[in-house]
């Protein structure tokens, strides 16, 4: 261990960035790539060590140190199907060119880890798990899932006794298994592992729910003492028992600005790296965690639903259930922190 980064680490994170490079993104050294770094933390030392290590032809482009007009004549120059990773302690702005967005609509894939800074050391070797790529694992239970969630009429979380109805079919699943067949995108934001949807009538939605970890007004994952149970009417959040100071100030936010708590986006994580245990600072990367996740406010741009503008919702906040089961219909699909899909 020097400085706080381990050769173990930057060796694993060599090992699953190959695989991920192999047999999600079918890179080969025909194509360009460029990686951008910076070194503001731990993680974004040992990814770009990992990087250099596992795409020894790419183009190395420090954001703190290259003037942002320079790093935007090396992305310019890409062709399609090239290969951009972003390595970032926060989140990389240049001006009004917005990284992930710009350089897919030229059709260049993208590795996208961001936010690495707000998880700790500690956190990093369960960072460095979850981009493992287990191809078989991720696409055959993707695809099962997408299948069974399309043709469901319905579903129940059962998180210790709590059951939450959802009394209405599911909007098409998305899928983030690393398969870009037939997408208009190849890549996205890191790591793998989950699919999500929503109830198609959002006030079909009732019951009561334990959750056992939420993101704070930071994006950071806050996991109370104890479960905080919410009750659910008509896709609303009525009710709340067992509440801390911190998950009040997520829903009088919410009320404040959009009315009501609306429950939206329904996700399946599929992430074997993360667990109720084994969890990660940053919500963004720990919502991939295997189990399940639904998101509070009227945000969210994959879906669009009647009297919803989509400029109109401020907030998209993941919380975690404490699920015992998930079922489809009659189906146990979840169970015992797994999917038995």
């Amino acid at each position: 261990m020097e400085n706080g980064v381990s050769e173990v680490l930057i060796e694993m994170a060599k090992h699953h960035l190959e695989g991920l490079l192999k047999l999600a993104f079918n890179h080969t050294e025909q194509e360009r790539a460029v990686v951008v770094y910076d070194t503001g933390c731990t993680l974004s030392i040992i990814l770009a060590e990992a990087y250099k290590r596992s795409l020894p032809h790419a183009q190395w482009i420090d954001f703190n140190t290259l003037p942002q007009e320079e790093t935007l004549k090396i992305l310019e120059a890409l062709q399609p199907y090239d290969l951009v990773a972003l390595v970032q302690s926060t989140s990389f702005r240049l001006n009004a060119f917005r990284l992930r967005v710009e350089l897919f609509k030229r059709k260049i894939k993208v590795i996208e880890h961001p936010h690495l800074s707000r998880m700790s050391q500690e956190e990093a070797p369960y960072y460095i798990d979850s981009l493992a790529y287990d191809a078989p694992y991720y696409r055959t239970l993707g695809r099962a899932l997408k299948k069974k969630i399309d043709n469901a009429q319905g579903g129940v979380l059962d998180s210790g006794g709590e059951l939450l109805v959802y009394g209405s079919p599911f909007e098409p699943a998305k899928l983030n298994i690393g398969d870009y067949t037939d997408m208009p995108n190849i890549g996205g934001q890191f790591p793998l592992g989950e699919v999500f949807t929503e109830a198609q009538e959002l006030s079909a939605l009732n019951g009561r729910v334990r959750i056992y970890s939420f993101g704070d007004v930071n994006y950071k994952l806050n996991t109370p003492p104890t479960p905080i149970t919410l009750t659910i009417r008509e896709g609303q959040v009525v009710e709340c028992e067992n509440s801390t100071s911190a998950f009040d100030r997520i829903l009088a936010n919410i009320r404040r600005d959009e009315g009501v708590v609306w429950v939206r986006e329904l996700g399946f994580g599929l992430n074997r790296a993360f667990d109720k245990t084994r969890t990660v600072a940053d919500t963004g990367t720990y919502e991939r965690m295997c189990g399940i996740h639904f998101s509070l406010g009227a945000k969210h741009g994959t879906y669009g639903k009647p009297g919803f503008k989509r400029r109109d919702g401020k907030y998209h906040v993941d919380v975690f259930a404490d699920t015992e089961t998930f079922t489809l219909d009659n189906e146990v699909i979840y169970k015992e922190g797994a999917w038995i899909v």
